[in-house]
């Protein structure tokens, strides 16, 4: 298993994920330029990528994904609601191939990929679960108002797990965002606390899951110190050390570390 994430936050995500056969981001959102040079920085072909899934169509999932794709000749995949905004608003063109990614999932190379909803404020939002020729599996969940049971079935037993911990309550609460923002954020269409985070993070490690990143960290309401710590004082609660049970730590902004491999 070969994981990196690129980038990290409200502003931007891109995740790398795969074997050493087979590569595929999760989404684009920040400039081609800038994913294609975190790519190649870290030796990985551009034009090697087996595909581009987006887990919804916000612009901090999508930003780079029209011109990376059309650069490089990578196909498209999301869920049938995202693929159609994505073609309302002019992202998805003839220039590359692009496809729905329903339920059943993908076999991509040797990689399988298998995509979840999530609970969000966008048409038809996802995580995906990646399950490798050797049985273990990953997943990435990002912008979830909370955890569901479809979340749970997909993400629970997975090896390496990047769940988002977004903010913390008292400060959203506290912050400057105007009320109608605040509201959307903490409902369970919105985004997942530090706290509803640690809470899940729990029940992962309890049930095998050994590398836990923390992502999609808001630039104005949370802190990666207190994302993590939140976390790591859940994981104190049932007696997990980190760097012996699991190993936890939170996704920078950009990410200048190469690629995990385990």
């Amino acid at each position: 298993m070969r994981f990196c994430s690129l980038f990290s936050s409200s502003s931007g995500n891109a995740t790398f994920i795969g074997s050493a056969k087979t590569g595929i981001l999760i989404d684009a959102g920040v400039s081609a330029k800038k994913l294609k040079e975190a790519l190649i920085s870290r030796e990985l072909d551009p034009s090697r990528l087996s595909g581009i899934f987006i887990t919804h169509e916000h612009s901090d999932h999508i930003k780079g994904m029209r011109i990376l794709a059309s650069t490089f000749n990578i196909p498209v995949f999301a869920s049938a609601g995202t693929l159609k905004m994505l073609e309302e608003g002019g992202q998805v063109t003839a220039k590359f191939p692009y496809a729905v990614l329903d339920e059943k999932g993908l076999d991509l190379g040797d990689i399988f990929v298998k995509p979840f909803t999530t609970p969000h404020d966008s048409v038809d939002s996802c995580g995906y679960q990646i399950t490798f020729s050797d049985g273990q599996k990953a997943a990435i969940a990002t912008d979830t108002g909370c955890i569901t049971d479809e979340m749970r079935e997909n993400i629970i037993g997975c090896s390496l797990v990047m769940l988002e911990s977004n903010h913390d309550v008292g400060m959203l609460q506290n912050g400057p965002y105007p009320y109608y923002l605040k509201r959307r954020i903490l409902s369970d269409r919105g985004h997942l606390s530090n706290d509803a985070c640690a809470e899940f993070v729990k029940e992962l490690v309890q049930k095998g899951t050994s590398r836990v990143f923390l992502g999609h960290l808001s630039d104005e309401n949370n802190f990666p110190d207190l994302a993590f710590q939140t976390s790591l004082a859940a994981l104190c609660e049932i007696g997990a050390v980190n760097g012996r049970d699991c190993i936890l730590q939170v996704n920078k902004k950009e990410n200048d570390e190469g690629i995990i491999r385990f």
